[in-house]
């Protein structure tokens, strides 16, 4: 016989992220959602563990938010599992109905809860309702780590990223807001997808990460070259970068702004913004016999008035 253990397991194999509903199905209840997403301290503001649990959807285990269900003898379950239990409570196996839990959905509009990113900074009290927009966009959310080389799953502000780039993924360091790197690769012909080359660049006090890789773009390889800021995107706003390759009197320029580390290595290379060089145009630049890439990229960073 299928327990009622078993049945939640089942129902949890594919979790989803309910975010609070957008649309007039929702009560204004206390809703704050258009309230400045850095709220200020208040002293002394805890909810207890048991008030938690009652918000907690017993399918997906994520907070619930309007509308919240409930069968006939009082389970409650979120809009968004609804569906997937083909309106049966997971709980009793009841049928659910369109039952709305108002107490619950107001008792949530009264709380005031801790940022989850207490522990990087973050001294906000939030209301339940306006959490999860505060902590998509808080300031104090961890980085991923920037190194596109392998699946890294370190997460942390920047001092950590950096020091861990450095030991850790052993990315040269380099102070200055200019550079000069030559890339050479043996068997040209053969690209794999993979970053040849990670640096970190110290200027202006802030910290840039510069990419330079081989990938298949359709039928054709191709390499280009990026910046990435690390920090948030509005402060990469006030910086720009420019990239050089040439040879044989030739030469590409491209002029850009550094994206955020908030953005991914494959979003950033994936919309190709920042030095793109066609194998065949790659070879050109290197000379010689055409069996060796023999690149230099020279660059330049500025923090625009």
């Amino acid at each position: 016989m299928t327990t009622v253990s078993s049945y939640f397991d089942d129902l949890r194999c594919q979790p989803e992220v309910i975010h609070p509903p957008q649309n007039e199905d929702c009560m204004d209840i206390g809703e704050h959602m258009n309230e400045p997403a850095q709220h200020t301290a208040k002293p002394n503001v805890t909810v207890s563990s048991s008030v938690r649990e009652l918000l907690e959807c017993p399918v997906c285990l994520n907070a619930m938010y309007p509308p919240i269900h409930q069968c006939s003898n009082g389970h409650t379950l979120c809009s968004g599992c609804k569906p997937r239990v083909h309106n049966r409570c997971p709980t009793c196996r009841h049928e659910l109905g369109n039952i709305r839990c108002l107490a619950l959905e107001k008792v949530a509009a009264s709380l005031e809860l801790p940022c989850k990113y207490q522990s990087f900074g973050c001294i906000g009290i939030i209301p339940y309702y306006s959490k999860l927009k505060h902590e998509s966009q808080c300031s104090f959310r961890p980085y991923n780590c920037p190194y596109a080389g392998s699946d890294c799953t370190v997460i942390g502000d920047i001092p950590y990223i950096v020091a861990h780039l450095k030991d850790d993924h052993k990315v040269d360091m380099h102070m200055g807001s200019t550079f000069n790197h030559r890339y050479v690769k043996s068997k040209p012909h053969e690209v794999e997808n993979a970053t040849w080359m990670l640096t970190v660049f110290s200027c202006f006090g802030q910290y840039f990460c510069l990419h330079f890789e081989a990938f298949q773009l359709g039928m054709a390889p191709v390499y280009i070259a990026f910046l990435r800021f690390m920090g948030d995107d509005e402060t990469a706003k006030n910086f720009s970068y420019s990239l050089e390759v040439g040879g044989n009197g030739r030469k590409l320029i491209w002029q850009g702004v550094p994206r955020s580390i908030r953005d991914s290595h494959r979003k950033v290379r994936d919309s190709f913004d920042g030095l793109i060089i066609q194998r065949n145009m790659a070879l050109f630049f290197s000379g010689g016999d055409r069996k060796e890439l023999k690149l230099r990229v020279t660059g330049r960073i500025w923090k625009e008035q």
